[in-house]
Formats: structure tokens, C-alpha cells, sequence
């Protein structure tokens, strides 16, 4: 898929890498940009700036979680922009390592994974597909994360429900591949966003290596995007694990117990008595 001249939609746009995907499609010529965000304001702002430099912008507030955000930011990217020929569903929870996110975890905290990192794909999917699959055609690109292919060790609740966005990406691109749907599923490591500000995050993203800029991600979007890629791995070793995971799982997971003992990032809940 080219960029330039596609009407794209990107959630969790005012920062990170949904911010660094607006600006970087607005440069590769999109004809038209829905930005949406929670932050109804600072993604205004962004939709302003870019539309001041020249490619049809249009901000909006809203929560992903309510599957009514998600039909109306789908029917005003229509309404103001035409078909939508990408929708980047790109909001979602962050881990919340250090702060009791394993089996512990409150409900309310599985829940909130569970609604940004899950449910928010499936409306996006009901919200555009129809109209993808009437044209032939159409992209959806889910962000999950490396974690939904390996691990976050401490929280439970974030890997979970990154498998699971995984998972669902793949469901899309088995049922509706042969009707002219094309799905990527964007999964980074470590990414210098407010999440990686908190120290637990960053440590335990150093186990797997370095962090990349919102802009580095972005660059590896439009390239998985151009190649039609499912797997778009900006940092490319994720594979290597992945491989290394699938062939000894034992193996794969005991290195892993030692990484984290080395790192100190045991479990939070122990055994009593």
C-alpha cells in the first residue's frame, strides 16, 4: 500500500507513535488524515499544524472504548474526507509493570487492558470494514506490541491482551484476505513514549534491547505498509525471539526467568506461610 493519496484514520494520535504516523503520512502525501484521540485538544492542535502545512486534517476526541466514538470518528473521516482507505488502530493500554499487574491485579485493571487493547480493534473492524469490503478493498493496521508475541514480564494483564489484539489481527487477515483486505499487525519493543518515562517500563524493555523514537516506528510502518507485511517489527530481532520461543519453548522461557531474576523484577504476590 502508497500512502499518498489514501484517506487514513490514526487513533491515539495526539502522542507516540500515533503523532509520528500522522506526521509522517501528512509528508508521504495522504490525501486525508482523521486523527483521534482521547486528548480531544492536543490531537485539534496536531490536526490544525498538519492541516496548515497542506494535507486535509480533521481532529477529534474520542475513546475507543465506546464503540459509538469509533462508528462516528469512521462516518466524519467519510463525511469531511471520503473512504477510508487505512484506519490505524493505533490506541491502547500501556504496561503498567510496577504497579501489581500480574494474576493480582484488579478486575477494573484487566478490564481497561481488555477494552483499549482488544475491544478498540474489534470496533475499529466493524466500524470500516463493511464499507472496505463493498470497495474490494482496504488496509487495517492494529499497534500491539512484541509482547504479543513474547512476554512483558511483571504485567500479565498487558501481555494477555496484546496476544489477543495479535490474534484478532490474524483472525482479519484469514477470514478477509481473499476479499481485498490487507492486515498489518505493528508490534515494537521499546519506544520512548510518556510509558517508557517510568523507570520499572524502561528496565525491563532493556532486557530486549535498545529504544526506538516514535519517528524510527513510523519509518517501519510505511515500509511494512509498501511490502503489505502482517508482521511489522520495528526492531527486528522480535523475530529471532519469536523463532527462539517456537522452537524450545522450555528453553525460551527459562532464559527469560533468568533475565528477570538478573533484573530484579520478580513477582510482586509470594507464596505465604
Amino acid at each position: 500500500m502508497q500512502i499518498r493519496g489514501s484517506v487514513v484514520v490514526v487513533t491515539g494520535a495526539a502522542g507516540g507513535i500515533g503523532a509520528a504516523l500522522a506526521r509522517r503520512f501528512a509528508a508521504d502525501g495522504a490525501r486525508g488524515l482523521l486523527l483521534a484521540d482521547l486528548d480531544g485538544g492536543r490531537v485539534e492542535d496536531l490536526a490544525l499544524e498538519l492541516d496548515r502545512e497542506g494535507c486535509h486534517t480533521v481532529g477529534v476526541g474520542s475513546d475507543v472504548t465506546r464503540e459509538s466514538d469509533v462508528r462516528a470518528l469512521v462516518e466524519t473521516a467519510e463525511k469531511h474526507l471520503g473512504p477510508v482507505d487505512l484506519f490505524c488502530s493505533n490506541a491502547g493500554r500501556g504496561s503498567v509493570v510496577g504497579e501489581s499487574a500480574g494474576f493480582e491485579a484488579s478486575n477494573e485493571v484487566w478490564q481497561s487492558c481488555w477494552d483499549l487493547n482488544v475491544m478498540a480493534h474489534v470496533y475499529a473492524a466493524r466500524a470500516v470494514l463493511p464499507g472496505m469490503l463493498k470497495r474490494g478493498q482496504g488496509y487495517l493496521l492494529n499497534t500491539a506490541s512484541a509482547a504479543g508475541l513474547l512476554q512483558m514480564p511483571g504485567d500479565a494483564a498487558y501481555t494477555a491482551t496484546k496476544h489477543a489484539a495479535v490474534a484478532f489481527a490474524e483472525s482479519l487477515a484469514v477470514t478477509y484476505g481473499d476479499q481485498g483486505i490487507k492486515v498489518s499487525a505493528l508490534c515494537p519493543q521499546g519506544v520512548h513514549t510518556a510509558m517508557t518515562a517510568d523507570p520499572a517500563v524502561a528496565a525491563t524493555l532493556s532486557l530486549f534491547g535498545p529504544l526506538l523514537t516514535p519517528e524510527q516506528i513510523a519509518d517501519a510502518v510505511v515500509e511494512g505498509l509498501a511490502e503489505e507485511r502482517f508482521l511489522i517489527l520495528p526492531h527486528p530481532e522480535v523475530a529471532r525471539y519469536e523463532q527462539g520461543r517456537a522452537a524450545d519453548r522450555d528453553g525460551w522461557l527459562a532464559g527469560l526467568r533468568k533475565a528477570v531474576r538478573a533484573k530484579g523484577l520478580g513477582p510482586t504476590v509470594r507464596a505465604q506461610g
